[in-house]
């Protein structure tokens, strides 16, 4: 059996009083994508910073690419690849001297540098732009720039934290493919991210962490399942409807409704599917009971979310120090 592509182990690191990691596990099969998944402070980034060596953990041991991330980290560098959270390019250079740069850092030969960074440039669809400085690159060329010069090095695995936070959605969608790229091409990536609908659309198995520990893993249908199957959802147009709609709605589910009523939403399991939404809206509409809006719906991730943390992820939030006071500049393995 092939040995896992990073393996953590009882992780802990501390800020100070806070407690960044409190026992963290974690696994991530060789030729896969991870998602982590959390709301600012979870521990995702510091999660990271360990298992690419840019931090040591206080308490815990991890291997990565089957190398210790404390007593050889250094032989690690050289086989992974990190994006943060921040572009880590140079403005003043230009994007072909900053892809060249990163090559000479990783100790590729002058010529193979260049081939290299001429590559990538072609591949991110950057070539146009390649004696451009960084500082007239928009926001998703940078980050395109940043994940090419994490490429330089043909890494085994990559780190990606959070690579598509405050890209437009044009953006995120093309970053998206160029990740989808890289996992064709059989590069294992952990991807971390606040974006529920890019963790769902990227990630092979999700890990959720929350205050420093996983809270729960899964395939995304897996996780969805935890929170139940589908349900019906029913808005009603008054609000003295609201009880007589969810004594018809609910049936003999009561005791699994959901009921909102400043919405007038009313959320019933679907026992039936959509031969039971059909039942709902006949019902409705013989007692005369005017709605505004009903559907069958699928669990999402959010609502795995907010069954485990008890609230929903901070979607577009800006990123955050909170997990990391001591957090310095962009900083990149070489």
């Amino acid at each position: 059996m092939e040995p896992p592509a990073i393996e953590a182990v009882g992780l802990v690191k501390h800020y100070g009083s806070v407690k960044a990691l409190d026992g963290l596990d974690l696994t991530v099969d060789e030729g896969t994508v991870l998602g982590l998944l959390g709301p600012n402070g979870a521990g995702k980034t510091t999660t990271v910073r360990v298992l690419a060596t840019l931090l040591k953990p206080d308490a815990g041991h991890a291997t990565v690419a089957g190398f210790d991330v404390v007593r050889q980290a250094q032989q690690l560098r050289s086989v992974i690849g990190l994006s943060g959270q921040y572009a880590a390019v140079d403005e003043n250079l230009t994007g072909f001297e900053n892809l060249y740069l990163f090559g000479r850092l990783y100790q590729l030969p002058k010529a193979e540098a260049r081939s290299r960074a001429e590559s990538l440039l072609e591949q991110f669809s950057l070539s146009a732009a390649a004696g451009r400085t960084a500082k007239t690159y928009s926001g998703g060329m940078r980050r395109r720039l940043d994940l090419a010069s994490a490429l330089i090095g043909r890494p085994h695995l990559l780190f990606l934290d959070e690579p598509t936070t405050g890209l437009d959605p044009r953006s995120r969608l093309g970053m998206w493919e160029v990740i989808r790229e890289l996992v064709r091409e059989g590069v294992t990536l952990l991807l971390t991210t606040q974006y529920l609908e890019e963790a769902d659309a990227l990630a092979d198995v999700i890990a959720v962490v929350d205050e420093g520990r996983i809270i729960a893993r899964g395939t995304a249908d897996e996780l969805k399942a935890q929170v139940g199957g589908e349900r019906i959802e029913v808005v009603v147009r008054r609000a003295e409807d609201v009880e007589p709609a969810l004594a018809l709605v609910a049936g003999g589910h009561g005791e699994d409704a959901g009921v909102d009523r400043h919405t007038r939403r009313i959320t019933v399991p679907a026992v039936g599917g959509a031969q039971r939404l059909v039942e709902v809206v006949r019902d409705l509409d013989e007692r005369g009971i005017a709605i505004d809006d009903i559907g069958l719906r699928r669990p999402t991730l959010d609502d795995v979310f907010l069954s485990l943390t008890g609230h929903v992820a901070e979607q577009g939030a800006a990123p955050s120090d909170e997990e990391d006071p001591e957090r310095p500049g962009p900083e990149r393995n070489s």
